[in-house]
This record gives structure tokens, sequence and C-alpha cells, in this order.
């Protein structure tokens, strides 16, 4: 939440956080299912290589399995990571986003 631009919300239902930077979804947290399950936005190549060395990173769950992982917060990450995981996230959002929208979030000069 301490990043420019970002909104949570419920958008799909009570068991479903979700956070958006200028509207568009970086991050979902199932906040019901234990473990926990966080997807996040990833580079298709780091998506293959995160998923190959961590049992508990799988393909996106209802997300485009190329460009979301579904992370299962067993403890099996190391918790620095996990966090790098969400700026990257974060980060391929707001690249993706037009200098407009970046300018009127605070984002680029």
């Amino acid at each position: 939440m301490a990043k420019k631009a970002v909104t949570e919300g419920f958008p799909f239902g009570d068991g479903v956080l979700v956070f958006k930077v200028a509207g568009k979804m970086f991050a979902l947290v199932a906040i019901e299912e234990i473990p926990l399950r966080v997807n996040l936005k990833c580079d298709p190549e780091k998506a293959i290589e995160l998923r190959e060395q961590y049992a508990s990173v799988i393909p996106g769950y209802h997300m485009n399995k190329q460009l979301w992982n579904t992370v299962i917060m067993e403890g099996e990450v190391p918790d620095n990571e996990f966090f790098k995981w969400i700026d990257d996230s974060y980060n391929l959002i707001v690249a993706s986003l037009t200098k407009k929208k970046r300018v009127e979030f605070g984002m680029d000069a």
C-alpha cells in the first residue's frame, strides 16, 4: 500500500483481496485459503524459472499462466524473495502504463 497509486478492494467477492496500481491488478490474495495464496504478475521466463525452483510456486490460478504465478505461502519462499516478487509485479504494471498515466499518478516526470 506504500507504493504510488495503489488501491485495494474486493472486486471478485470477499475471498480475494486485489491490489491495483493505477487501476490495473498486480497482486491478488486468496485470504480465505489455508495456506494463504498470492497471485503475482511475472516476466514469462522468470515465471517458469520460479516454478522450477520452488514447489510452492505454481502457474497463476484463474490467470494467464504465462504471466502470473500463484505463490502458496507455506514458508518455502524466503520473505525477502517474496517481497522482491511483489515489487517486480508492481513494476511490470507500471511499465505497461502509458506515459500520460504515469504522469497522472506521479510516477514519471
